[in-house]
């Protein structure tokens, strides 16, 4: 082989080693790179959610599509035509000259949103601890499933319920005087209701509500007049000389309430009289007005007269649910209960 055919073979192995040697270089230099980077969405984060937030993106429009109670549930009851209590005229003259009020509505009251709150949530919700300060014998255990940033009434003044509707486990959670203190939730009473049950707490146990009953089931929620219907009773409060010291089921709670023997005990309903003509109404108040016909209003603590509760909502129109004051405790009638 002569000189010249020498120095190309030289020329092409130099030029293979180094080739090669540049290729180990660049492999090397590929795996430190995606191990020293690290990943920016990780196959298996280990961040947990947030306790403080709400870690599902349903609406409260979600919770209108669940059952709230089994068809047979006495929350779902259609009670038009139940049996006028042989006393009305005597219970119903206590309150007759007081006009209905609507406790909710869109915008501020004393610096709060007009109205009992509540959020939705999913079964991945963190669970939050709960230490009761007064009603803990009466109260069913934490954790419960309240967001830390969810909305307390009356940003914790007065009652201060806070509540939350697990939309996929079909439960209730709600407390009563609530604040939270550092990661968890201290609270005066808590109560949870498998809202697929008809099984009662412990009789005799308060809950979020005087009367034991849950408080979200009788609210008035801006979602049902969307959908064109309110299916259960509507919570309203009297005074302590209005009601007897008693219950009656669904209530499993009373108090020590000053009413006479003519008075209402906790779970009595009222109905607004069916010749009660409801045509110059609008469509919003209608639909509140057909529920208190079809299943009236449900007593359920302590309060002014014929307040009715409600859920804040920026689609309320405040000036045309005062229309609702246009109503009396004479346009009512009491159905027949059992002392």
């Amino acid at each position: 082989m002569n000189k010249a055919g020498r120095m190309i073979r030289i020329f092409r192995f130099v030029l293979f080693v180094f080739a090669f040697i540049y290729y180990l270089m660049l492999l090397e230099g590929c795996k430190k790179s995606t191990k020293d980077i690290p990943e920016e969405h990780p196959a298996n984060p280990t961040n947990p959610a947030n306790p403080g937030t709400n870690t599902c993106n349903a609406t409260k429009a979600n919770i209108e599509a669940i059952d709230i109670f089994p068809a047979d549930n006495p929350w779902r009851k259609d009670i038009s035509s139940n049996p006028v209590d042989p006393f009305n005229t005597e219970i119903i003259a206590g309150f007759s000259a007081n006009a209905i009020k609507p406790d909710f509505g869109s915008g501020l009251w004393q610096n709060a949103p007009i109205g009992i709150p509540y959020v939705a949530v999913c079964s991945n919700q963190v669970m939050n601890p709960v230490t009761f300060t007064a009603y803990g014998n009466e109260s069913d255990p934490g954790p419960y499933p309240i967001p830390l940033n969810a909305p307390v009434e009356g940003n914790g003044s007065g009652d201060a319920h806070a509540i939350a509707v697990d939309i996929e486990n079909g439960k209730l959670y709600e407390l009563f005087n609530a604040h939270v203190n550092g990661n968890h939730w201290e609270a005066a009473s808590g109560a949870i209701f498998n809202l697929n049950s008809n099984q009662m707490r412990p009789e005799g146990w308060t809950s979020a509500d005087a009367a034991g009953l849950p408080v979200f089931a009788g609210l008035v929620r801006y979602d049902e007049i969307a959908k064109g219907e309110i299916d259960h009773p509507i919570r309203f409060t009297l005074a302590s000389t209005l009601v007897k010291k008693a219950y009656i089921y669904p209530a499993q709670h009373k108090v020590n309430s000053t009413g006479g023997p003519y008075s209402l005990p906790f779970g009595a309903r009222i109905r607004l009289k069916a010749g009660f003509d409801i045509s110059s109404y609008s469509a919003t108040n209608q639909v509140i007005l057909k529920a208190m016909k079809k299943y009236g209003l449900i007593l359920a603590d302590i309060g002014s007269n014929l307040y009715i509760s409600g859920a804040p909502d920026e689609r309320w129109s405040n000036d045309d649910l005062r229309k609702l004051g246009q109503l009396h405790g004479s346009d009512f009638e009491v159905v027949k209960f059992n002392n």
